[in-house]
């Protein structure tokens, strides 16, 4: 299998991370092929040792079979159920297992008692958000017992709170590609937000149990006729002959929109449960897939390991204040049409193929009411991962107002970079009033921090936990440095936000940062001030003894 140019620099910076580290942490959105990246992670190991990859559910683990199978030539064995990997002379460089099967039986020991840890060189946890769970640390402690072992975890973008405790458990993170990359280079669809108000929708007396909303409370909320109706009526008016994809809250929910969707149009739609039987659902998973099938409507079923690139609206009957479930959710359907991509030398032909196929976008419903205290997620949330609360919050408020006020789907990521102009505007505002009262200090406040954000007017991003206190690297001073940035105190982050910057900017054809700080000094925005125009400026603004010019 070819990789993709982000996978090859996956590979490279965790082999290489590998070198210092022996727990690496990747960050890789869901659709862009983590279980690609890992296969080629466990076939670099192979040599050196036995490999053991976790999971924690059966869909995972075929999929991670086949994809080592093609990647490594390698049959690898399962663990699970009643599936034993060899132990014997015929036993398999790679055995794929569940998380349930590696802590269960053999007399409360688990069936990980019968692996011997020297014999693993790597221990690769996949959807590694779940490892910071008991059951995953007992694991990773047992295979631990071999000194040389490497554990690799792979995850798509994780809930802020999980973020410490990983770090607690990961020693470095080697790479991150979150979905917002994969939008900009072409690799996913465009995501379309639908923000429906549902007034009887009341979510403002609903407890929090393991920080979501309590799954009892949700159920109650969720199968109330009138909110059946609010979500079911609206998604058929908005998906029109689209395949959607339906996440619900509960059994009963999920078999009432079924039924709602088929009242409206005969053999339409399908539910699938944890309790539906495992031949059942794949046939309705196959009908699905051969859109026999509009509507799929599921409970926990479809949030990982399910693939179908075809799918065209996801809703979220199912609200949820967890940043990690709605990713898993909406990565269900943020995958481009099969084939579409691969082949196309740059990001710009990648766009422009999704643009002109079937499926130039993904559109997700939410269903909004009065939410009280909780903070649901949307889709702003995972576009923006790299922004403040702030940030993401203005984006939400805009775009609900948006949605309700044309009764149209917004654009999230447009929405986010006009709340992130908004809240710099207003950071300067500050700034600028501050430094009218306080000169001196405010003056050297620009010189080590604010100045190359406030120069490009941009926001600063959020440090993840695993980031914080992580100074620049040499490399990344460097660039810097040679592009007349000043580097007091740029952390890792900020240091990757600037160099972003001056990237797109370069690639953009605006002007460099030498040139933008002089404009700003002199009271012109360069924020969209060519490279050409900005020296023509300059050149007058030398000419005219630097002061004001007409521009």
């Amino acid at each position: 299998m070819i990789l993709r140019p982000y996978q090859e620099e996956a590979v490279k910076n965790t082999i290489d991370a590998f070198q210092q580290h022996d727990a690496v942490l990747a960050v890789m959105a869901t659709g862009l092929g983590k279980t690609v990246f890992f296969s080629h992670i466990a076939k670099d190991f192979m040599s050196r040792g036995r490999v053991m990859v976790l999971a924690h559910r059966e869909e995972l683990i075929s999929q991670a079979k086949d994809k080592l199978l093609r990647v490594t030539g390698i049959d690898a064995d399962i663990e699970m159920g009643d599936s034993w990997a060899m132990n014997n002379y015929f036993k398999s460089e790679i055995v794929v297992s569940t998380i349930q099967t590696q802590v269960a039986g053999m007399d409360g020991e688990g069936r990980m008692t019968r692996f011997e840890p020297h014999e693993f060189s790597s221990l690769i946890v996949d959807e590694a958000h779940h490892a910071v769970a008991p059951t995953y640390q007992r694991v990773i402690k047992y295979f631990r017992q071999n000194p040389s072992l490497k554990v690799l975890g792979v995850t798509a973008t994780p809930d802020r709170a999980d973020e410490l405790a990983l770090g607690k458990i990961f020693s470095t993170v080697s790479y991150e590609y979150d979905i917002r990359d994969g939008i900009d280079d072409g690799w996913l669809v465009l995501i379309e937000q639908n923000l429906v108000e549902v007034h009887s929708l009341d979510f403002s007396q609903m407890r929090t149990t393991a920080g979501d909303l309590n799954g009892k409370d949700l159920a109650e909320q969720m199968e109330h006729e009138e909110n059946l109706h609010g979500i079911a009526d609206p998604t058929i008016q908005i998906v029109g002959d689209r395949k959607t994809l339906v996440f619900a809250a509960s059994v009963d929910q999920a078999e009432r929109l079924a039924e709602i969707f088929n009242r409206h149009r005969s053999g339409s739609a399908e539910f699938v449960t944890g309790k539906t039987p495992k031949e059942y659902r794949r046939k309705i998973f196959d009908a699905f897939a051969k859109r026999e099938l509009q509507y799929l409507v599921n409970v926990g079923v479809a949030t990982e390991g399910f693939d179908d690139p075809s799918i065209e609206v996801v809703v979220m009957a199912r609200p949820t204040k967890s940043r990690c479930l709605y990713t898993q959710m909406a990565g269900r359907g943020t995958r481009p049409l099969e084939g579409l991509v691969d082949g196309l030398s740059d990001a710009a032909a990648r766009k422009s193929a999704i643009a002109d196929s079937a499926k130039p976008s993904l559109e997700i419903i939410d269903f909004v009411g009065n939410c009280g205290r909780h903070k649901l997620v949307t889709s702003a949330d995972i576009l923006g991962g790299r922004y403040e609360d702030d940030v993401i919050d203005l984006a939400k408020q805009t775009a609900r107002e948006e949605s309700q006020r044309t009764g149209k789907p917004v654009d999230m990521m447009t929405e986010l970079q006009k709340a992130e102009s908004e809240i710099a505007r207003r950071r300067r505002m500050r700034e600028e009033a501050e430094q009218r009262k306080h000169i001196i200090a405010q003056a050297q406040f620009k010189t080590t921090r604010v100045d190359p954000f406030n120069v490009f007017d941009i926001t600063p991003y959020r440090e993840p936990a695993w980031h914080k206190g992580r100074p620049a690297t040499e490399k990344q001073l460097n660039v810097l440095e040679r592009n007349g940035v000043s580097t007091d105190g740029v952390t890792f982050i900020q240091a990757s936000q600037i160099i972003d910057t001056l990237v797109k900017r370069r690639e953009a054809n605006l002007c460099s940062y030498k040139q933008a700080k002089l404009l700003r000094r002199h009271g012109i925005d360069p924020t969209e001030v060519t490279f050409e125009h900005a020296k023509q400026i300059i050149n007058l603004l030398a000419a005219n003894g630097w002061r004001k010019v007409a521009i």
